[in-house]
């Protein structure tokens, strides 16, 4: 693997949280945790915003930096805040969580705040941008970048609007996410991806799944995604077309599945490493 490449644990691969829950966190320890995911070869690591919160009940954020430093994770990724374009208590809200989200990435010297919708809360574009601008700024002060992750579940729903929204912001530290699972299943050819300018690429994950299933969307993204190369996805083609457009950043491994949260932290992070190390030949 070029020496160029990192991969980062995306948080729901290997932390057995339940999305969407009461129980987000993961039982793993963040101690644990880190260090099973050094071990394997990461040198990227993702947190959930409950889960910070419950490690911050038995550890500070220095005690967390010192952890991720002395397992050479360089790539911090935290995630995730939505309705920071709406207003009144949601509002309110995403505020509150923005505020803490943005003082642990500067702590802890995150790399990427990952945001987004999970509603479909349709609003009008001026609006997006304007709020979008406005998180950037925010970020900016916090020494991080803001990710909006494309997804079928959000305000936004398509790489021309995304691209409208963070074009028009016009901040240097925003850009999109890409998730190869929603590029997939909102059916968007890998080449208009690549096409992206790659100063509006904050981050791209990878995972692999199938193209149709008997159950909704939804339930098939929380629960039914597979390790890379274990479906039906042409992983390598998008990792290649990627490359040559440009990426330079930390591959994201992110596979939200009912059955590998039964399964031991070690096996986890041995099989992420190496299922998506394999896709880079």
């Amino acid at each position: 693997m070029s020496k160029q490449i990192d991969l980062l644990a995306s948080y729901w691969t290997i932390s057995a949280g339940l999305p969407h829950t009461d129980k987000e966190y993961s039982p793993f320890d963040f101690k644990d945790r880190v260090e099973s995911a050094a071990r394997a070869g990461f040198k990227g690591f993702g947190l959930w915003h409950a889960d910070l919160d419950h490690v911050l009940q038995r550890r500070s954020l220095k005690e967390m930096k010192q952890i991720l430093d002395d397992n050479g994770i360089v790539h911090l990724e935290l995630e995730f805040l939505g309705d920071w374009f709406l207003d009144g208590e949601k509002k309110k809200q995403s505020d509150a969580r923005k505020k803490s989200l943005l003082t642990a990435s500067e702590a802890l010297g995150a790399r990427h705040l990952k945001v987004g919708d999970f509603f479909q809360t349709k609003t009008p574009m001026p609006r997006l941008i304007e709020a979008f601008a406005g998180l950037c700024a925010d970020a900016a002060e916090h020494g991080t970048r803001v990710g909006f992750e494309l997804m079928p579940f959000a305000m936004i729903d398509t790489l021309k609007d995304s691209l409208a929204m963070v074009e028009g912001a016009g901040a240097k530290n925003g850009g999109i996410i890409f998730d190869l699972w929603h590029i997939v299943k909102l059916k968007i050819p890998y080449e208009e991806v690549a096409r992206v300018p790659p100063q509006y690429v904050v981050g791209i994950e990878i995972n692999d799944g199938t193209f149709e299933a008997p159950w909704s969307l939804h339930e098939d993204t929380v629960n039914h995604r597979r390790l890379c190369g274990e479906g039906e996805f042409d992983v390598k083609g998008f990792v290649r077309r990627m490359l040559e457009a440009g990426y330079t950043g930390p591959w994201g491994i992110e596979v939200l599945s009912e059955e590998l949260r039964k399964k031991p932290l070690e096996e986890l992070t041995r099989r992420a490493f190496t299922t998506t190390k394999a896709q880079f030949g």
